[in-house]
């Protein structure tokens, strides 16, 4: 049993709220906001255990889980949510609110890239679970205008504003700070350009319920098939095209992949569209349009040196690198993505 005070604290929770009897906690992968702990009780079972913050909006937390809970009786693998004896999906005691959820032993997140089959099995799995969010009773889907999904104009201000606290507190030269402030600089200056690019999106594309937050650590593989999809966010409309491009078009997939990724990408959005063809063809082939345009109009993590210093890693050092670099890379090549999606989508 680990000595720290939270997982002793845990221990307690899972035996005296959810009736599991623990043999042994211990903190599991790191989350962005939360702790996460594996426990394991009597009869072998293994149960991941998310410890949420002091202030957390923990109806907002019920909301999310209750999201992922509904993509998983369609057929989406989402973890099982473990209940209380009282039947809540969160537990609150001795000041540390939880959640528990299956464990999913053997599998790996999407932060490695996508390749082979795993392409497909991605887009089915983002198709299936969109097509049955989109009856969620947050509200059906809604057209928005595409400058909204990408907004050129909300880029621009952040970054003046960002600029402007670099200028109040010059970074040190040579670091990831200054890399910030410099990539920053050259993100503002090509914005009209980035407009420009995004005039060819269609006038409006469709948002729905999502999941949120469908980044690759949020995406667990085991070999070339999904075995799950966690970390919901409460139900909220977002661009469904944004959403499947943000997880196919991880830069890292794109930078690791430079033969791949677009073939890739139109087996991933074939596999969608067999899964969810409510979704306009329009919007489908939008999706490099829309990743490119996201990454540029981005100023993730180029704030974080003043925003959260204490976040800056080397591997968020090595992504927020990969972020710029890819999307030059999904302009370059986007005349040719678009190309293929269309020959998917005829």
């Amino acid at each position: 049993m680990s000595g720290d005070a939270d997982a002793i604290v845990v221990a307690g929770i899972l035996a005296l709220l959810y009736r599991i009897t623990p043999t042994a906690v211990s903190h599991g992968p790191a989350g962005t906001a939360t702790r996460n702990y594996l426990a394991e009780d009597r009869e072998g079972g293994r149960w991941f255990v998310k410890a949420y913050p002091p202030g957390t909006d923990v109806a907002e937390e019920r909301q999310a889980l209750a999201l992922g809970e509904t993509a998983r009786r369609a057929g989406v693998p989402v973890p099982a949510v473990r209940r209380t004896v009282s039947g809540d999906v969160i537990a609150s005691a001795a000041g540390l609110s939880v959640s528990v959820a299956q464990y999913i032993a053997d599998a790996q997140t999407a932060e490695g890239g996508l390749c082979g089959g795993r392409w497909a099995a991605v887009g089915e799995a983002v198709g299936r679970m969109h097509r049955v969010l989109a009856s969620h009773p947050a509200g059906p889907p809604r057209p928005v205008a595409a400058r909204a999904v990408c907004d050129v104009a909300r880029a621009g201000r952040r970054l003046e504003e960002l600029l402007a606290r670099w200028e109040a507190a010059p970074p040190s030269p040579g670091g990831f700070a200054a890399w910030c402030t410099h990539t920053a600089e050259q993100r503002r200056a090509a914005l009209p350009e980035v407009a420009a690019r995004l005039e060819k999106l269609p006038a409006t594309l469709m948002t729905q319920v999502v999941h949120g937050d469908l980044a690759s650590p949020n995406l667990l593989l085991r070999g070339e098939a999904v075995a799950a999809v966690i970390d919901f966010r409460p139900p909220g409309h977002r661009s469904a095209a944004w959403e499947l491009g943000r997880i196919v078009l991880d830069p890292r997939t794109v930078l690791a992949r430079p033969d791949e990724w677009i073939p890739g990408l139109a087996r991933a959005v074939g596999a969608y569209r067999a899964a969810n063809p409510q979704l306009p063809a329009e919007d489908l082939l939008a999706v490099p349009r829309v990743a490119a345009g996201y990454l540029a109009c981005s100023v993730y993590p180029l704030s974080e040196p003043l925003n959260d210093p204490a976040s800056v890693t080397p591997a968020l050092e090595a992504y927020g690198r990969a972020r710029h670099e890819a999307t030059g890379v999904l302009w370059e090549r986007l005349d040719e993505a678009e190309e293929v999606l269309h020959d998917v989508l005829r």
